[in-house]
């Protein structure tokens, strides 16, 4: 059975973004490696009283990136086309009471548990643990109050190859109704190669289960520009794990061999999204786990461009899954980003990850943490134009 990535607390983690202006009360600024930068400010207050800060990483390449510490929120990311042009290619909000309010996990770091859990309920070391009940008869994205909901502790870092944010948090034993105290780590480097580099690393004092990954909704047009349907999308998975109506696993391991989840060469988003395929009306569009080629290292997971502006997202990561997700459920919001109304299909999802419903799937790479070991995770969000 595969296990998930463990190694001792090494450097943390990498990850790039790009940004526009902000709206802090009060800014910091220091100087990283070869000419990148990261200034901090506050962004206000949540609605229980917690101050939120707000990281602006920049480049030698002009990319910015800004990060929040509510909910690790990757608030907004402006990234160059063919012809340098920028746009900002994350949905989000301007302000935080609107991401507490109302977001649909926008670019948020989603855990204890990305991803569904059938009928919130899984079994380990003969206990059964009952959770939130939040989407459907089923467990979703680590229950009603999850990591995207707290406010992490959070330092500016230097490194070799950039400038970054470190972010940290401790869940309680039992918080959510998931075992064990688990400390956890989320770090984000812009590079100078417009590489957005992520590292996720957690330890435990109990058994428990852990599957962290970023909700970020990409538009690589520029955010507010319309559906996401002419996207040109690769998946480097020659299979898929098959659901339920209600997107649990069933168990299987199915391959992609003709069927619209094809995509180990490019396909345009649209082309297929409306097949009477089983899968895609489960999912109402593309919402599903696939299951990456290239073992346990880091590997290419996907990649998507844009035609009109040739900007070009290439995704790499050491998890064995990438949920692919088109904003299928994605309900109309006014007053988004710039005043911009964000509708069905205006965003997509590369969610690197465990598969669904592991803590119930003794055949799927196992997503147990237990004390003493170390649950690791990599995610590279590359930016390019062509």
């Amino acid at each position: 059975m595969m296990r998930p990535k463990l190694h001792n607390m090494k450097h943390a983690l990498l990850f790039s973004f790009a940004v526009v202006a902000t709206l802090g009360l009060s800014s910091c600024q220091s100087v990283g490696q070869a000419g990148t930068s990261v200034n901090s400010q506050t962004w206000g207050t949540t609605k229980s009283g917690e101050k939120v800060t707000l990281y602006t990483l920049r480049n030698s390449r002009g990319m910015e990136a800004r990060i929040m510490d509510y909910g690790g929120v990757i608030v907004s990311l402006n990234a160059p086309d063919r012809d340098g042009k920028f746009a900002d290619v994350v949905l989000g909000f301007d302000n935080l009471q609107d991401y507490e309010a109302r977001s649909p996990h926008f670019g948020c770091i989603t855990g204890r548990y990305a991803n569904r859990i059938g009928k919130g309920k899984f079994t380990l070391d003969g206990k059964e643990y009952t959770l939130a009940v939040n989407n459907g008869p089923n467990h979703l994205h680590g229950g009603k109050v999850g990591f995207d909901k707290k406010v992490w502790k959070s330092r500016e870092i230097s490194r070799a190859n950039g400038a970054g944010v470190e972010m940290t948090y401790t869940s309680r034993d039992m918080e959510e109704g998931y075992p064990g105290k688990l400390d956890c780590k989320v770090t984000y480097v812009l590079t100078n190669e417009n590489a957005l580099e992520i590292e996720y690393a957690a330890s435990t004092d109990a058994p428990t289960v852990v599957n962290l990954t970023n909700h970020s909704y990409f538009n690589l047009a520029g955010e507010g520009s319309g559906t996401i349907t002419n996207h040109v999308v690769s998946i480097n998975a020659d299979s898929f794990t098959p659901t339920d109506s209600g997107l649990i696993p069933t168990g299987q391991i199915a391959s992609v061999e003709g069927t619209p989840l094809d995509f180990r060469s490019p396909q345009r988003i649209g082309a297929r999204i409306g097949s009477s395929n089983t899968a895609i009306r489960y999912g109402q569009g593309y919402d599903h786990n696939y299951v990456l080629n290239g073992g346990s290292g880091l590997k290419t997971a996907a990649r998507a461009k844009d035609p009109a502006s040739g900007r070009v997202l290439e995704v790499l990561t050491t998890e064995p899954g990438v949920q692919f997700y088109t904003g299928n459920h994605q309900k109309k919001l006014t007053g988004c980003k710039n005043g911009h109304t964000y509708d069905f299909r205006t965003g997509f999802c590369f969610e690197t990850q465990h598969f669904p419903d592991s803590p119930n799937r003794p055949e799927f790479p196992s997503t147990v943490l237990r004390p003493g070991d170390t649950y690791q995770h990599t995610c590279i969000y590359k930016f390019s134009a062509e």
